[in-house]
């Protein structure tokens, strides 16, 4: 049988659209096969406007959300498998979905490796000292 998840999340998605306010999917950024910018990762997790505006090329299916977005004027592939999403809400009014996430090959007491979690907090802190720097933009006419 197939997972109810991708559904929710699309029809969620959907109906968030519909009402002209802003879906943001909550993705687990330790789940294998994921790809986002390791700059956008915050405490092992990553909050992602998945709107039409900001995710462009956006595409679900009962496997995966991919879409292209920019990150620091930098556009980016994404490719998240469903099962690494453990949320979808509205940004306006927090009304969504929360979902468990399973790591494939752990077992429920296990947590993911601490070597991975600290790799993800050390990208993360290098991703904020990088972003703290000031602007070297010069406006021109």
């Amino acid at each position: 049988m197939t997972s109810v998840k991708p559904y929710f999340i699309q029809a969620l998605h959907e109906w968030i659209s519909d009402n002209g306010l802003t879906p943001l999917a909550v993705v687990d950024a330790l789940y294998k096969g994921i790809r986002v910018p390791d700059s956008a990762i915050e405490d092992g997790k990553i909050v992602l406007n998945i709107s039409y505006e900001a995710a462009q090329n956006l595409q679900m299916d009962d496997e995966l959300l991919t879409f292209n977005a920019r990150f620091s004027g930098v556009s980016h592939a994404l490719i998240i498998p469903m099962e690494a999403v453990s949320a979808i809400y509205a940004r306006e009014n927090g009304k969504g979905m929360m979902f468990e996430v399973e790591h494939e090959g752990l077992e429920d007491s296990e947590e993911p490796a601490d070597e991975l979690k600290k790799n993800i907090s050390d990208k993360t802190e290098e991703a904020h000292a990088k972003t703290n720097r000031k602007a070297h933009l010069k406006l021109v006419d």
